[in-house]
């Protein structure tokens, strides 16, 4: 009489489950959706239910980690760059006049850097692009079905989502990001993700235009001064690398150095003549918004120059210096609206340089591995850092949430193919889903 085979071990069981490749593409699905979705699910669920989906992702994410730790390769697993940024923010609560908030903040800020490497680690830039592609198709989707439901057959806003219903009028609209500007650099973000899925064969040539033309009616609509300029860094940015790609590897370090000329020139003139770009752009008034509230950060700036005020991420307004910052401008904000006098004023020199020091390094690594690797998803990665970093000039959105997780996504993918501490100890790379 044989034996039976014996059942597995529930702890083998659940191990599988947590280890396997299709666990880790919804896991990535999921934290893509919260990490854009977040203006939405405060809107439905509040700050509660925002934080308890955060919470289960992180549990998730663990344990799946915990499951595969085998198959990871642990040596030179973050670039630097990350981990000095991201001390420096966790020490300001030694010096903030808010600890309660930094406290917040820096828990709300490492959240979203452990699902990003979480990402980073488990899927590949092909895969991680589908998954961007697969749910920025359903939120731009659903932003305009419920412009068109505002706009087209309530003529009532949706007021609870931000929704204006504008699209009467072609825009501007918000769709459920809460704001144009948001939406215009989600939109952008999309479409480049859906180009690289169309040239990559990786969906139906169908569905990847009709997913295009959804991206571009997104950044029409929001009738953004802003994104006229992005939109512009993109796709000049996108014509350099192709350019790049189709030249001899031999002739590519003169272009590449022909480039950085070219735009350490543009950049320049755009500084010198900003004055007339602005008024060309129509965008005088937001303009002004901006400047009066950069002047009086950078005269508060001054009192704590070196370490500044202490790190706070989206800005709490019933503290100082922030209610005063809204007092003085007569406006609530939720950032400096620029990325970077963002970082000096909340983390000081130190943290701003260290800030610069993260986003060059993983635009300079994305780039070069764009610039010398036959495969046409390396491209995803310094476009949307382009759209990112161009963005920080007038947004904040690369600090928090799905600005935030998408620079580590790309910083930690770029690390993975030039990082010098890989060349100290080189190892086989494994295919966590093959």
């Amino acid at each position: 009489m044989t034996d039976r085979p014996r059942p597995p071990r529930v702890p083998a069981a659940v191990s599988g489950l947590f280890s396997s490749p299709r666990f880790s593409a919804t896991l990535t699905h999921l934290i893509l959706g919260v990490a854009f979705g977040t203006h939405l699910l405060r809107s439905l669920m509040g700050w509660p239910g925002l934080l308890g989906a955060l919470a289960c992702l992180v549990v998730l994410a663990t344990a799946s980690l915990v499951a595969r730790r085998r198959g990871i390769e642990w040596h030179g697993l973050l670039p630097v760059s990350i981990l000095v940024f991201l001390i420096w923010c966790a020490l300001s609560v030694l010096w903030s006049g808010y600890a309660g908030h930094t406290v917040i903040g820096v828990g709300y800020q490492l959240t979203f850097a452990f699902l990003a490497i979480y990402v980073a680690l488990v899927r590949d830039t092909i895969q991680i692009v589908r998954a961007t592609g697969d749910v920025l198709r359903v939120l731009l989707g659903l932003s305009i079905a419920l412009e068109v439901l505002s706009g087209l057959l309530l003529d009532l806003p949706i007021a609870f989502l931000g929704v204006q219903g504008n699209i009467a009028m072609l825009g501007p609209i918000q769709g459920v990001f809460g704001s144009r500007n948001v939406l215009g650099l989600v939109s952008l973000i999309a479409g480049v993700s859906f180009l690289i899925e169309l040239r990559s064969r990786s969906v139906r040539p169908g569905r990847a235009v009709w997913s295009i033309a959804l991206a571009t009616v997104g950044v029409l609509l929001t009738h953004s001064p802003v994104f006229v300029v992005v939109a512009t860094a993109v796709a000049i940015a996108a014509l350099a690398l192709y350019w790049l790609r189709r030249t001899p590897a031999e002739n590519r370090l003169v272009l590449q150095l022909s480039l950085l000329g070219t735009v350490l020139v543009t950049t320049l003139l755009v500084f010198v003549g900003r004055a007339s770009i602005i008024d060309l752009l129509n965008a005088g008034s937001e303009f002004e918004t901006r400047s009066t509230l950069w002047f009086e950060m950078w005269r508060l700036v001054e009192l704590h120059p070196l370490e500044g005020w202490g790190w706070a991420g989206s800005w709490p307004p019933d503290v100082s210096p922030y209610g005063w910052l809204d007092f003085v401008t007569r406006t609530e904000h939720s950032s400096a609206l620029n990325a970077f006098l963002d970082v000096y004023f909340q983390v000081g020199l130190v943290g701003f340089l260290s800030f610069l020091a993260l986003v060059t390094l993983a635009f300079i690594r994305s780039w070069l591995l764009a610039s010398n690797k036959r495969p046409v998803v390396y491209v995803w990665s310094p476009l949307v850092l382009v759209a990112l970093l161009v963005t920080s000039a007038a947004e904040s959105t690369v600090l928090v949430e799905f600005g935030w997780l998408l620079l580590l996504i790309c910083s930690v993918k770029a690390a993975q193919g030039h990082s010098w501490r890989r060349q100290l100890k080189p190892s086989p790379r494994i295919n966590l889903d093959d």
